[in-house]
């Protein structure tokens, strides 16, 4: 099969963007990456197909074209959907490194390139009736398990797909495969140098390690194929056999996504305005139940950030954690932070958390020079999801202060008072905060004073004059003349602790 064959292919409107003096080039196989540098899965003739997600500056398209034209690719395919067309940089970089250039319509899904390349190429090898079952069985939603079966009976050996967290995604046979033999062979392949690679189980048999397609440039977003065997021993057509297994299992994953994106546009504004208090729980909990959640069921927030290891890695390990969880749930991204909601009684509760923490435990191997904190709230009503999002905040920066590159904390091993504030209905927060700090905040208003900023340091200062007249810059005396403002104002003493506590929370609600 030549590029000129999916070029002049009517029905799939591919848009030739560079090269066109190139088209006679051979494809010998299809990859679909979002990996920044996808150059270690590469060994030259592929057609590559790519979303862009990547994709972050002209600088990044340079580097990923340079990348697939020292590999020798056939040529690039890049989809529309993430910026609405191929952006002028990367034609630019493909221009420049001589790799072609199709633009993929939003409407045309590379499942449907992959089936048609695919199948020519086993046309051309006379095994064309195997692989459009192979293809059929992934695109017409036989499943992961079908193909799977397709694959193992073509290669005589068992074959299962793992993600990083060592969650069993699908598997050809009923084989148990232990938390302990999942958590070997995750390791193994997150340490791994290069893939495919022959790892061996306790047993000393040998299987063997290919990847699946990423979409964050990384292992920790991919899934794994694992057979039965040592690839090296393989015949050619084994080894095509198990790269096309991989790629139709990238597709299925890719299908995944795309499902969790869907619901995440859904679902994560909502969740974002609920937090900021913008949505009455009425609204909240009847969206929610459009996206399949029950009505009024216990729900728990997820708040992850990671310090290191690329833009994106906080949302794809939180994403994880929560698709590996035995219960429904979505991910937001706000700001650095990624956040989930999951649906979930106190029994599902506690089984989630398990399998979280042991999750975390697999993943981390795979974190390198990353960090990863992740907090989790106690159950709430859909009424208390606010206070929900602020116990996981709490919980995470909890875990923020424990050794180790990936650290979980939980809500029960809070007691802060910022929970309780957390908790405050709007109104009272105003009233409370209008009739404690009004005063002061008018005269600053009216004189362009610093009566707000001297209390708040005053306080931080645990009462100290002269920490906090010298965290203000100012004279001592200066400091008690705003002090004797603040409780002319106010009506309360500075003096006293409970009068003190009032002023604070005043602050904090703020």
């Amino acid at each position: 099969m030549r590029l000129r064959d999916l070029v002049e292919a009517a029905d799939l409107h591919l848009a030739l963007l560079t090269g066109s003096d190139q088209l006679d080039r051979p494809i010998r196989w299809i990859y679909t990456t979002d990996l920044r540098d996808p150059s270690r899965y590469l060994s030259g003739g592929e057609l590559v197909l790519t979303g862009l997600v990547w994709r972050r500056s002209a600088e990044d398209s340079m580097a990923f074209v340079a990348a697939l034209a020292a590999a020798g690719v056939t040529a690039l395919a890049a989809g529309d959907a993430e910026f609405g067309a191929v952006p002028a940089d990367l034609v630019e970089a493909c221009r420049e490194h001589g790799v072609p250039l199709l633009g993929v319509p939003v409407d045309v899904s590379f499942a449907t390139i992959t089936e048609r390349v695919v199948l020519a190429l086993a046309g051309e090898r006379g095994e064309f009736d195997w692989h459009r079952r192979m293809v059929a069985a992934a695109v017409d939603g036989g499943g992961l398990a079908a193909v799977l079966e397709l694959g193992a009976a073509r290669l005589d050996a068992q074959c299962w797909v793992l993600s990083p967290s060592g969650r069993l995604i699908g598997g050809s046979a009923h084989t148990v495969l232990s938390s302990d033999r999942r958590r070997l062979l995750v390791q193994q392949f997150l340490h791994a140098d290069r893939l495919p690679k022959t790892a061996r189980e306790r047993s000393g048999e040998p299987v063997s390690l290919l990847p699946s397609a990423s979409r964050a440039g990384q292992r920790l977003a991919s899934w794994f194929l694992v057979v039965e065997g040592d690839h090296e021993q393989w015949d050619p057509g084994a080894s095509e056999t198990a790269a096309e297994l991989a790629t139709l299992i990238a597709l299925e994953r890719s299908r995944r996504e795309e499902r969790q994106r869907l619901e995440s546009r859904l679902a994560g504004p909502l969740l974002l305005s609920a937090m900021h208090g913008e949505v009455d729980a009425s609204e909240v909990d009847a969206r929610l139940g459009a996206l399949g959640f029950a009505r009024g069921e216990p729900l728990c927030v997820l708040a992850a950030t990671t310090s290191g290891g690329g833009p994106g890695l906080a949302p794809v390990v939180l994403g994880e954690l929560v698709h590996g969880a035995p219960a429904r749930g979505f991910v937001a991204v706000a700001g650095q932070e990624a956040l989930a909601l999951l649906s979930a009684d106190a029994e599902g509760l506690a089984a989630a958390l398990e399998e979280i923490d042991e999750a975390v435990r697999t993943m981390e191997p795979g974190l390198g020079d990353a960090r990863l904190v992740v907090g989790v709230s106690g159950l709430a009503t859909v009424a208390g999801l606010r206070g929900a999002v602020e116990e996981a905040r709490q919980a995470r920066r909890l875990a923020e202060h424990r050794p180790g590159r990936a650290k979980v904390a939980t809500a029960a091993e809070l007691a802060s008072h910022l929970l309780l504030l957390a908790t405050v209905p709007d109104e009272l927060r105003k009233s409370f905060r209008a009739k404690l700090l009004g005063p002061l905040l008018a005269y600053d208003a009216a004189h362009k004073g610093e009566l707000v900023q001297t209390l708040r340091v005053f306080l931080d200062c645990a009462g100290s004059p002269t920490r906090s007249a010298a965290q203000l810059h100012v004279h001592v005396n200066t400091l008690r003349y705003r002090l004797s403002r603040i409780e002319e104002l106010t009506g309360r003493d500075l003096g006293s602790f409970p009068d003190r506590v009032d002023l604070y929370l005043a602050l904090e609600l703020g």
